[in-house]
């Protein structure tokens, strides 16, 4: 059975974030995990978008409301980045209604103020 690219490309996102939360801890603002986060995809030569303006559609007119996805990496996983002290279910309705409105079908949650990192992870697929 052949690994999917996104499962796989995944995988290695964590593994770098994992590694940005090992040096770093916990404690940060959202943008300093954003920043060395970033740091690292692009030492790893992997692509994404940073800060990706999200308008809404209404009435087939697109709205500028200000909404922003931390990132995109490699045009098809979104990354919502928090440091706060637990993930709660408005976090999941937040990346959810990004991958709806832009199309995106794979998204991670990645809480950094986690004492492991692994334990503010969490996958949602549309």
């Amino acid at each position: 059975m052949q690994i999917p690219d996104q499962y796989a490309l995944t995988e290695r996102v964590i593994g770098l974030a994992i590694e940005v939360h090992r040096h770093l801890g916990s404690g940060l603002l959202e943008s300093a995990y954003e920043e060395c986060l970033c740091y690292e995809l692009a030492t790893h030569d992997i692509e994404f978008a940073r800060q990706v303006a999200l308008p809404i559609v209404y009435k087939e007119i697109s709205l500028d409301c200000g909404y922003r996805m931390d990132l995109v990496v490699s045009r098809c996983l979104v990354i919502e980045i928090k440091a706060i002290e637990r993930l709660i279910p408005i976090h999941e309705a937040q990346l959810l209604t990004y991958l709806r409105l832009s199309g995106h079908r794979i998204g991670r949650l990645m809480n950094f103020h986690a004492i492991l990192l692994k334990d503010g992870l969490r996958r949602l697929v549309l």
